[in-house]
């Protein structure tokens, strides 16, 4: 366990019952801690508690961080006099850790200059109001070309179960840490084991690691463990943007299992549910998370972040309180996956606040433009071709049901992070040649082509070759 300062302990009371991971307190002394300080078990210090909520005057609901297996009804309750922490400063980076700073990697201690509160105080600075900060290239045609990302942004990527979110975001890791000069935060929550051990091997055989910080949470922990994961990486993006003065680079997988498991705590604390059974504090704590992912004047912090998609319904508010807080959306599709288009990104349901010609130039925003219309006369075109075929379509409709298809083959690419699984080798594809190669497939000069060339490749020079 990391160490932390020594601390001045004060009894709070004894254990009554446990809910779950909620556990009541029935305060027996002159004390009452305030909501978020840290508690723990007398009999053994590796039980710990957070303050959650007062039921009444003396009974108090906390959330357990531990293993219920040692609580037995009558424990005495001890406070730290302080919140959860996470240590911060060099120490972290290169390491994987929880949200208290225990190792997960097996290389020993952490070494942490100071630890801070994964809390935010309230004090919030300047945030950054500009829209001039420059475009991030991550060299995946779909996004670089339909919803680009800007220097202090955030992009989501959604979609149900086994679509690609996992692999598009390690993709998306792997363009931006090449060209990034900061500090680098990924938050593993309620995700396998296994991704997480992927993606450390990963970055270490790439030889970025050592300018990133792992906080895992993840699905085998409990509701309150993967709750507070990500409060404390969010503290350790605070303190790099706001003491280190860096840049940040922040990735979560998957902010859904984050507000999945505020769900379960607040069904266990007995809260009122609001629509769907969710939390109803659900809007307050994703903006929570959200805001303290600001940039600020002098630094930036850049998110992209996955979501679940529950029974691939958009509808879900899970989905509508997160959207507002983002600068872009990638929705990824089922059916198209099950096409064999990879990434499996809808383009016409996808959206970006930065898709303005001030943004990102007039010939970016012309073709943008062009191709988002094309594809939704092909979307409109492709169920009439289900029902009669192609054969029966106009000339002019054949045109552009052709060219959107070439669009939409194009968009697929090969991905480094899996070469091994597809035996192709990944393509980085910089904004420029996107938007050049698109043009060229709408103004026809690829007409005569046939649309399957265009499968997972790079570029269209390619074609050339």
């Amino acid at each position: 366990m990391a160490q932390q300062k020594q601390t001045t302990y004060r009894p709070v009371g004894r254990v009554r019952d446990l809910q779950g991971q909620v556990l009541t307190v029935m305060c027996d002394g002159q004390y009452r801690p305030p909501l978020r300080e840290l508690l723990f078990a007398e009999k053994d210090q590796s039980i710990r508690l957070e303050a959650y909520a007062y039921e009444n005057d003396r009974v108090l609901r906390c959330l357990l961080l531990s293993s219920y297996t040692l609580l037995t009804r009558g424990d005495r309750i001890l406070s730290t006099g302080q919140e959860i922490s996470v240590p911060v400063g060099e120490g972290v980076l290169g390491r994987a850790m929880d949200l208290f700073g225990n190792p997960e990697d097996g290389r020993g201690p952490i070494d942490a200059r100071s630890w801070r509160s994964i809390h935010s105080k309230g004090t919030m600075p300047s945030f950054d109001q500009r829209t001039d900060r420059a475009l991030i290239e991550t060299g995946i045609k779909a996004i670089d070309f339909f919803t680009p990302m800007q220097e202090g942004g955030k992009l989501l990527l959604v979609g149900g179960a086994g679509v690609g979110k996992t692999v598009l975001m390690t993709e998306m890791i792997r363009g931006l840490l090449n060209a990034h000069e900061g500090v680098s935060i990924f938050a593993g929550i309620g995700e396998r084991t296994r991704e997480g051990h992927e993606l450390w091997s990963w970055l270490e055989k790439q030889g970025l690691l050592e300018r990133v910080v792992l906080m895992l949470g993840n699905i085998h922990r409990n509701a309150a463990i993967r709750f507070r994961t990500a409060w404390s990486a969010t503290a350790l993006a605070e303190y790099f943007r706001d003491e280190e003065q860096q840049d940040v680079l922040f990735f979560v997988d998957n902010v859904y299992r984050f507000l999945q498991a505020g769900s379960e705590l607040s069904t266990l604390a007995s809260e009122i549910p609001s629509e769907f059974g969710y939390q109803p504090t659900l809007q307050s704590e994703i903006a929570s998370f959200e805001s303290r992912l600001r940039s600020t004047v002098s630094n930036s912090v850049t998110s992209v972040q996955t979501m679940y998609l529950p029974a691939d319904e958009l509808s879900d508010p899970s989905i509508a309180v997160t959207v507002p807080h983002v600068d872009s959306v990638v929705i990824l599709d089922r059916n198209i996956a099950q096409q064999g288009r990879l990434p499996a990104v809808d383009h016409t349901r996808s959206r970006s606040a930065l898709l303005n010609e001030r943004f990102i130039g007039k010939e970016h925003y012309k073709t943008v433009t062009e191709a988002v219309d094309l594809l939704h006369q092909h979307e409109r075109l492709v169920r009439i071709v289900a029902i009669v075929g192609e054969d029966e379509l106009s000339e002019d409709n054949r045109v552009i049901y052709d060219r959107g298809q070439k669009v939409l083959n194009y968009l697929t690419q090969p991905f480094f992070t899996a070469e091994v699984q597809t035996g192709r080798p990944g393509q980085f594809v910089p904004r420029t040649t996107t938007i050049r190669d698109i043009r060229q497939i709408l103004d026809g000069k690829y007409d005569k082509v046939p649309a399957s060339a265009l499968l997972y490749i790079g570029s269209l020079e390619s074609l050339r070759d």
